[in-house]
């Protein structure tokens, strides 16, 4: 074994434990042609780069025999659909933001630190609850908004900007001169020869930029205020306070807490230094609500999420707190997951960009669950001649599948439809409680919404509505089918020429059941009855339950369960664990894994098999499998005599003693920082085992 076999391996290099290096001088190329080594390493990364940027990220599926242009087509597909959704997406965020948006601009526009404020500093407190990312997201806009005035520009901070006054106000000063102007202009400033040499956290570098430029407000935004060291905070508030008279500053706070908290973490005399305003920007449960249902309603070719996957996402989204913004990336990680890992995806494209599939993708195509059923349909309705064609002929295949997935992409259309309309229709019943459209949503896509609770108690409901109700819930939404819409003609006819005064009831309104008393051998007996109706009742009676017979009957025929689709495995991405275990990572399996089987994540360099202990492993993962076959506690001298017999120790001639001591050091500090070992108090020379695997 060569002596810095491992150097390069041994990771983590440079931290503080080190008490060793080894130091080994790069071997000089002699070049002939008297070209530098740098200049051709840079040529040679450029055409790389050049090079990997014509090759798609998707790799080939198929056990590896998908053609290149059905890889580059999955990967155009989902570049494009993501594309449209994205936009969707920041529509809604734009949205939402736009209001809270329009009061901050008014804000900073308004203030005035002579007349309003009386030398105060104008302060906006943004409440964004839990959100805190989301904060980035909206300053991003504000600072678009402001630019487009040109009147004030934005300078934003984080906690990491503010480790003292001093770096506070070199950042703030730079991200303020290059706002306004460039990063040159900011150079010129520090450079120039005339008058005083300003250092760079001089006030009096921002002071001349703002005169140059006639700038009104000059806004500083604290990101995420309550991670801010207090005292740095307050004196840079102190600070900045005694330049309001040249430079008029605006705050803008952003916190997750309260403003309570924000006022006990300042000094009174700091507090009193600013004229603050609320705004409260915390409802994101229902951005999520809409980013969801957006998805679904604008979508007409798919590929759709699942029942399984979006509940939960949904569940997730409920139990603990998640950002629009990360919920968008969670929707997006979904359907590049759909287009990476599943080569049917390519059949989204249609006959015309797809062209003929290749023999093993039709292959694929036969061993889906959604095929074999369609082909037991045909064999059920006596239709074996178009099995066999199917099974046997691939241009009939692709002709057939292309036709499936156009018909499934319909019905999945109607289904969503019907989610709409019924959704639109609890809305405009007053007496129903709101739906949740994700619900619903959700219902629908697992087949279950038809003889859901909230369809069944909708239909009661309608049942019992009278005329001008049911007037009000029918009026604004579309009509689902023509024989509803038919019957709700009648219905309107027998209102307009009724000559009864009043509204018609119907049968099944509960105004309409009477309760009689009566006196049995002393006993008390409460009968209930229904009130006598008029010939026009009767008849809005039956148009009533009419109506609601053709409704369920059609909703019936249209809230089909998606998985009996043909092809559902192209159009519907319904696998928890990628999302599952992307987002909600076990972190601790994941390392152990890693150090354990290191080969699953990285590339070997040796031809065979690599045994469960060798010197081809990691430095730390060999140690580390030391550490799992030993006791609660080890002896450190017995643990280093066993990895340098694996190393190599036998063959001294190929093996330094001291490298792979240095070695052996490295990686135990390694599994001290990771936390897995700790030393014994009862004995100085073992390790106590801090971590057992699987627990």
């Amino acid at each position: 074994m060569q002596p810095g076999g491992h150097e390069a391996a041994g990771g983590l290099a440079g931290f503080e434990y080190q008490g060793s290096y080894i130091y080994k001088p790069a071997k000089k190329n002699n070049d002939t042609n008297g070209t530098s080594n740098k200049r051709r390493k840079v040529n040679y990364a450029s055409s790389s780069q050049s090079s990997g940027s014509r090759i798609s990220p998707f790799v080939p599926l198929l056990n590896g025999y998908e053609t290149k242009e059905s890889v580059k087509l999955r990967y155009d597909l989902f570049r494009d659909l993501w594309a449209h959704r994205e936009h969707t997406i920041q529509s809604i965020l734009r949205e939402v933001d736009s209001e809270v948006l329009k009061n901050i601009a008014a804000f900073i526009e308004e203030s005035s630190t002579v007349i309003s404020y009386n030398g105060r500093i104008p302060t906006g407190i943004i409440s964004v609850g839990s959100n805190i990312s989301s904060t980035g997201g909206l300053l991003e806009r504000l600072r678009k908004e402001l630019r487009s005035s040109g009147n004030a520009c934005l300078v934003t901070l984080d906690s990491g900007d503010t480790s003292n006054i001093k770096n506070a106000l070199k950042t703030i000063i730079k991200l303020a001169i290059t706002s306004m102007e460039n990063i040159d202009s900011y150079r010129d400033y520090l450079t120039s020869k005339t008058g005083l040499k300003l250092l760079p956290c001089d006030l009096d570098l921002m002071l001349a930029c703002v005169r140059r430029n006639g700038v009104k407000k000059v806004v500083i935004a604290f990101k995420d205020s309550e991670a801010f060291d207090s005292s740095v905070l307050s004196d840079l508030i102190t600070l900045l306070s005694s330049w309001l008279d040249r430079i008029p500053f605006v705050f803008l706070f952003g916190i997750a807490t309260s403003v309570t908290y924000l006022e006990s973490r300042l000094p009174r005399s700091t507090v009193k230094l600013l004229e603050g305003r609320l705004f409260d920007f915390q409802d994101f449960g229902d951005s999520v609500d809409r980013i969801f249902t957006a998805l679904f309603a604008h979508n007409n070719e798919g590929p759709w999420i699942g029942h399984s996957v979006s509940h939960t996402l949904m569940d997730k989204s409920g139990d603990c707190f998640q950002s629009p913004e990360r919920f968008g990336n969670i929707i997006k990680y979904a359907h590049m997951a759909h287009f990476f890992a599943n080569p049917l995806s390519v059949l989204l494209a249609g006959e015309i960009q797809g062209g003929k599939l290749q023999p093993e993708l039709c292959e694929a195509i036969r061993n889906t669950p959604s095929f074999r059923k369609h082909v037991q349909h045909l064999l059920d309705i006596k239709d074996s001649e178009s099995a066999k064609e199917m099974m046997k002929d691939d241009t009939i295949l692709a002709k057939q599948a292309y036709l499936g997935i156009s018909v499934s992409r319909q019905k999945m259309r109607d289904i969503f439809t019907c989610v709409e309309w019924l959704v639109a229709f609890i809305r405009n019943m007053k007496s129903q409680k709101s739906a949740n459209h994700s619900e619903c949503v959700i219902l629908a896509l697992g087949g279950e919404l038809l003889e859901s609770k909230i369809l069944v108690e909708t239909l009661e409901a309608a049942r019992k509505l009278n005329s001008e109700e049911l007037d009000t819930a029918f009026g604004l939404i579309s009509n689902l089918s023509t024989e509803s819409a038919a019957i709700l003609d009648e219905i309107r006819e027998l209102i307009r020429t009724k000559k009864s005064k009043g509204v018609l009831r119907s049968q099944h309104d509960a105004q309409l059941t009477r309760h009689n008393t009566t006196i049995v051998g002393q006993r008390v007996k409460l009968t209930k009855g229904k009130a006598k109706l008029s010939n026009e009742e009767l008849k809005y009676s039956e148009l009533v339950d009419r109506l609601c017979d053709s409704i369920q009957n059609y909703l019936a025929e249209k809230l089909i369960n998606p998985k009996d689709l043909f092809l559902h495995e192209c159009l519907i991405f319904d696998f928890k664990s990628p999302v599952r275990n992307t987002f909600t990572p076990k972190c601790r399996h994941t390392v152990e894994r890693a150090l354990s089987h290191p080969f699953d994540y990285l590339d070997s360099k040796e031809g065979g098999e690599i045994e469960t202990l060798s010197a081809g492993q990691p430095p730390i993962s060999i140690l580390y499998q030391l550490y799992l076959e030993s006791g609660a506690v080890v002896n450190v001298y017995d643990l280093w005599r066993a990895f340098y017999a694996i190393l190599g120790g036998e063959d001294a001639d190929r093996c330094d003693e001291r490298v792979a001591f240095s070695i052996f050091y490295q990686s135990l500090a390694e599994l001290k920082m990771m936390g897995m070992a700790r030393i014994s108090r009862k004995k100085t020379d073992h390790l106590a085992k801090s971590a057992w695997t699987g627990l």
